[in-house]
């Protein structure tokens, strides 16, 4: 009786599946083995370069590599964004991103990167509110008044933002609407950018992040009138709400995370994901966070992309409301 010799190419065939298996769980258990980059579409001293910079150093100790964060801002991150979405998939380029990316896909008709194809969500980092604040030459105290004299003004006063479609230029856009005043837009390239022309009298006010504006609200070089967020500030205690403030149903929280480019591995995302969760959640991290207004809040990176999916949708409806224009 004669037995069937082995077919050559389907053994070859099991040979090869099992290096490559071999060879992608002995990457996965090594990475990393080199140095990662966070880039941060904004310029340093803001809420999403702050994000980087505080949870860096204990990423770092937890993977024994260098994280490095590297600042490129411009057209309202999208340079950044750009930068990371056509990087090898490897694992060692991420990207913070700051909520406003999902404001982009409704006013940027040619995005050189598609946010749901290009980047793989990571984790979901900190949440935070953020503050109006006038330059203390505005003759207001508080919302009411501000509102009294834009409507005396109707499109003589001004306001900074992060930039043209980011979560703080929504924000005033939602301010004009529910208000039904005129104060105009004047866009920077950073929330710190904008902290510094509300006040040096560039702009009359602007609405960024807390972190940035606290310092000058200190010292008497910005009013801070109210923040978006449903609730105070532990930060800013006696600051009011918009919503307290008259401007019923009105919240506007910022959210910052980590991305990856599309195609890194499950098992990379997974490390990374746990990586910063790890690193992230203990209680110098948290304080540090709540010094700059925010709250530590990390995710599955499902979660993040869920969160993505939802705010991308939401704000969409948003920017058609407030009547923002498409580039």
């Amino acid at each position: 009786m004669r037995t069937a010799g082995r077919n050559p190419l389907t053994l070859l065939t099991r040979i090869v599946a099992c290096l490559w298996l071999l060879t992608g769980l002995a990457f996965g258990q090594t990475y990393p083995v080199k140095p990662i980059h966070i880039f941060v579409g904004y310029p340093a001293g803001g809420a999403a370069d702050l994000t980087a910079r505080t949870i860096a150093p204990r990423l770092s100790e937890h993977l024994g590599q260098p994280v490095i964060v590297d600042n490129r801002p411009g057209a309202s991150g999208a340079i950044a964004a750009e930068r990371v979405a056509k990087s090898p998939p490897d694992g060692y380029t991420l990207l913070t991103i700051p909520d406003a990316i999902t404001i982009q896909p409704a006013l940027r008709a040619k995005l050189p990167y598609n946010l749901e194809r290009d980047l793989a969500p990571l984790t979901l980092v900190a949440i935070g509110p953020y503050v109006v604040v006038v330059h203390p030459s505005v003759p207001v105290k508080n919302v009411s008044d501000l509102l009294a004299l834009a409507r005396s003004r109707p499109g003589k006063l001004d306001y900074g933002s992060a930039g043209i479609g980011s979560t703080a230029h929504l924000a005033g856009a939602l301010l004009n609407l529910l208000a039904k005043v005129d104060i105009v837009h004047v866009p920077f390239k950073g929330g710190s950018e904008s902290v510094v022309g509300a006040a040096s009298g560039q702009v009359d006010m602007t609405i960024a992040s807390i972190t940035p504006a606290q310092p000058l609200v200190t010292a008497g070089r910005l009013r801070a009138l109210a923040v978006t967020s449903a609730k105070r500030s532990s930060l800013m205690p006696s600051v009011p709400t918009l919503d307290e403030s008259g401007l019923r149903g009105y919240e506007c929280v910022g959210w910052y995370g980590l991305v990856a480019p599309s195609g890194v591995s499950q098992e990379i995302i997974s490390r990374l994901s746990t990586a910063v969760a790890k690193s992230a959640n203990v209680p110098e991290i948290r304080q540090a966070f709540e010094n700059q207004g925010r709250e530590l809040h990390t995710t599955t990176p499902e979660e993040f992309a869920a969160l993505i999916r939802r705010d991308t949708a939401k704000n969409a409806k948003l920017v058609k409301l407030t009547g923002l224009k498409r580039d």
